[in-house]
């Protein structure tokens, strides 16, 4: 079995998360934005993952486990204000919600 250099795999967290961070900067759509996220919080487990596997500690396998839970939190938290938002404005639009008041 070979094994990938742990550059290769922060390289690879590293590109995921600027990709993630693209989407939630460009997209305006709630779940969009949503999904960026999840993929930012993945490429922060992933470098968590292979810092872990560098220096041979389990360390980084407990953080991931971390950032699973709180990714889930987030969808949660999310989907239930996505969903709200929805029913108020009938649209996902971030720019159309501006217009929130109290």
């Amino acid at each position: 079995m070979s094994v990938i250099p742990a550059e290769m795999g922060l390289l690879l967290s590293g590109l995921l998360f600027v990709l993630g961070l693209i989407g939630v900067l460009a997209r305006r759509n709630l779940i969009m934005i949503l999904m960026s996220l999840e993929v930012m919080l993945n490429a922060a487990g992933l470098a968590f993952i292979v810092a872990g596997s560098r220096w041979g500690q389990a360390d980084g396998q407990i953080l991931f486990l971390l950032v699973l839970t709180l990714a889930a939190a987030e969808v949660g938290i999310g989907l239930g204000l996505a969903l709200q938002i929805f029913h108020r404005f009938k649209t996902l639009d971030a720019d159309s919600i501006n217009q929130m008041q109290g």
